[in-house]
């Protein structure tokens, strides 16, 4: 077994990978750029090597450099993580010619999948079901359009060295046709240095499933059965399950002897992922192998009881596998969610910044035997840089059936406290209330059918909306009594906490009577039904945790200059707890009016200006592409919302911008 390995990557991947090798009593090196002096997995690592400028492409993706700190170690093998250069083959050549393993696949299947051409013929050569398309190189946009329309519309564009949902666009018609060929050639070029381009047939109503493989260099390969991957936002998982809610047992079978059939024929080791698109029928195509260890890869873990990294260092190192297919079950549910520095609210756009305040839910098992597992390589008062990906974290929950995962997700979203930079954890609260999530009825299509015009956040139900306004009550109790006690008054002259109080929720105002019992509070709203409740919260807690009619909430508390803005589920509201006259004088109050800003367009997100489209004096239609800003690996077409007539165009090209910084200003 080796004594030290060296981690080809950063964040919250190269932490898992260090958390299992010092398991095993193996000795970990670290690398690190410039923007990653102080990471997590820098200090978690036994040793550290610098690698160059913060830059992917100055430091993390540059083979010279990493063969360098693998000589400065002393390293006898390489974990490359996922993405930068776990499926190049290059650095897999490098590390072989300077007798260094590398914990991954051989270079063949590499080579072989790693081109989705290539990789789609030997898929059908082997027996493996695979979608409709044209496998040649498409040569420029008009030849894109018409392939498109032979194979028929709707279509994929994808790079051909792509993955991870960089190079990847939908296209309905010829002009779709023509932008995401440029587009996915540009992002493929750019993430890659690959700018091949292939079109396949998409399929409608599809589902995303995959089956995790792992084979040895003795050639055993068993199929770890599916995920579930169907959650997605621009081709970019979002959320993940394991097994699939949609499969039987027939299926998940006949997709697992293919998997298993298409790495013996390209003489798989290693961890690897086959994906497959499911349509309604249960019928499943091929799209890609991903001969890396995937995100996703927890639920798997959580569901097998099999630590794939482990596996890996030990196939790496020549042991044969530790199972066989008959020990492989399916033991509960697990489920991941991907929290991102995305703000939902701006339509997903990145947030970078620095972790203000950055609390997960506690790891490990609750009373009732249901786990929650966060894996993450960040920390409070780090920063989400620009120059990589936007991941957070990796938020795990498994339970005895989907329902408990579900249920343990939800209440470790409401837990997970993250302020400084915007976040997606509303919008996965949403997804996780969801009717048509927890039924399992789900699609790729999920996120544009359920919200076709972005995510606004969640309105309040009635009923959450009295539990909120009752908790509120309960908080202002609470911190009126505290003033009482800390003004120095003797318990017999503090002044009396009045019982009745104006709610307001974002305008709606609720009256409610509020009485103190032994075991907490009691509260009639507008006269009518009593709520008991009890709650834990103090004055300077963001947290605050209630029951309310044995209903358990927990509501993210954030004090304002009158009452808090509250957050739970989705829902982001400004609350304030009044008497009735002082409710009855705000009614008075003249609200500041908001600046107009629709004659400019502005920066969405921190990023670079990689093409302006318009010139100055240009008149502009609805829905014309006027600027891309690239931010976090992905690019961003900026388009007109109205007509106008440009009016100045104060940025450049290559110009890096902040957030809301003006781009242009229309007459």
């Amino acid at each position: 077994m080796f004594k030290k390995i060296l981690i080809a990557n950063r964040g919250e991947i190269a932490c898992r990978v260090i958390k299992s090798a010092k398991k095993m009593g193996i000795q970990t090196v670290a690398i690190y750029s410039d923007a990653d002096v102080d990471a997590v997995h820098v200090r978690m690592a036994d040793e550290a090597v610098h690698i160059g400028p913060p830059p992917a492409s100055e430091s993390y993706i540059v083979i010279d450099k990493i063969m360098d700190a693998i000589r400065q170690s002393g390293a006898e093998a390489v974990h490359p993580g996922y993405g930068f250069l776990s499926e190049n083959p290059n650095f897999a050549k490098a590390l072989d010619a300077e007798g260094i393993v590398f914990i991954g696949p051989p270079v063949g299947a590499i080579e072989a999948m790693g081109d989705k051409i290539t990789s789609k013929k030997i898929a059908a050569e082997a027996g493996v079901s695979t979608v409709p398309g044209y496998m040649g190189l498409v040569a420029d946009a008009d030849e894109a359009a018409q392939i498109s329309r032979e194979i028929g519309y709707p279509v994929m564009i994808k790079a051909s060295a792509g993955g991870g949902g960089k190079g990847m666009r939908i296209a309905h018609n010829d002009e779709e046709a023509k932008e995401g060929f440029e587009r996915s050639k540009s992002e493929a070029a750019n993430s890659f240095g690959d700018d091949r381009i292939f079109i396949e047939k998409f399929i409608t109503t599809p589902r995303h499933i995959e089956i995790q493989v792992l084979g040895d260099r003795h050639g055993q390969v068993v199929y770890l059965n599916e995920r579930e991957c169907s959650i997605q936002r621009r081709n970019q998982k979002v959320i993940e399950e394991a097994p699939s809610p949609f499969l039987d047992e027939a299926t998940r079978r006949d997709m697992g002897e293919q998997s298993v059939a298409l790495a013996k024929a390209v003489g798989y080791h290693s961890a690897g992922t086959v994906e497959f698109i499911v349509d309604a029928d249960r019928n499943f195509y091929f799209l890609e192998m991903n001969t890396r260890l995937q995100v996703e890869h927890p639920v798997t873990e959580l569901i097998t009881g099999i630590d794939l990294v482990e596996e890996m260092i030990n196939v790496a190192a020549g042991d044969p596998l530790s199972i066989g297919q008959d020990d492989v079950t399916i033991n509960g549910w697990a489920i991941e969610s991907r929290i991102y520095a995305e703000d939902p609210f701006r339509n997903f756009l990145p947030s970078i910044g620095r972790l203000t305040r950055y609390q997960p839910p506690a790891e490990g098992h609750d009373a009732e035997g249901r786990i929650i597992r966060n894996d993450t390589g960040v920390e409070e008062g780090g920063e989400i840089s620009m120059f990589y990906d936007p991941m957070i974290a990796k938020l795990c929950t498994w339970g005895p059936d989907r329902h408990a995962a579900i249920e343990k997700m939800r209440d470790a979203l409401d837990r997970f406290e993250i302020e400084g930079i915007g976040h997606n954890v509303p919008f996965l609260q949403a997804v996780m209330d969801h009717s048509r999530w927890q039924s399992g009825e789900i699609s790729t299509a999920f996120i544009a059918e359920e919200y076709p015009d972005g995510f606004e956040g969640v309105v309040l139900e009635p009923g959450s909306r009295d539990q909120i306004a009752v908790i509120a009550a309960a908080m202002h109790h609470i911190a009126q009594h505290r003033e009482s006690e800390i003004s120095g008054a003797l318990p017999n002259h503090r002044r009396a906490i009045r019982q009745e109080w104006i709610v307001t929720i974002d305008g709606d105002e609720i009256a409610l009577k509020l009485d103190p019992t032994e075991e907490g509070f009691a509260a009639s709203i507008d006269g009518r039904a009593i709520w008991h409740l009890t709650c834990d919260w103090l004055p300077g807690k963001r947290l605050c945790e209630a029951v309310v009619d044995q209903v358990p909430m927990v509501l993210k508390v954030e004090p304002r200059a009158e009452g808090w803005r509250i957050r739970y589920r989705g829902a982001d509201v400004g609350v304030v707890v009044r008497t009735p006259r002082a409710a009855e004088l705000a009614r008075y109050m003249i609200e500041k009016p908001k600046p107009d800003l629709s004659r400019l367009l502005l920066c969405p997100m921190p990023g670079m200006v990689r093409q302006i489209n318009v010139s100055v004096g240009d008149r502009v239609e609805e829905g014309q592409p006027l600027a891309t800003i690239e931010a976090m690996k992905m690019e961003n077409v900026l388009r007109a919302e109205r007509q106008a007539t440009v009016k100045l165009i104060p940025v450049n090209e290559g110009q890096s911008l902040a957030v809301d910084e003006i781009i242009m200003e229309f007459e």
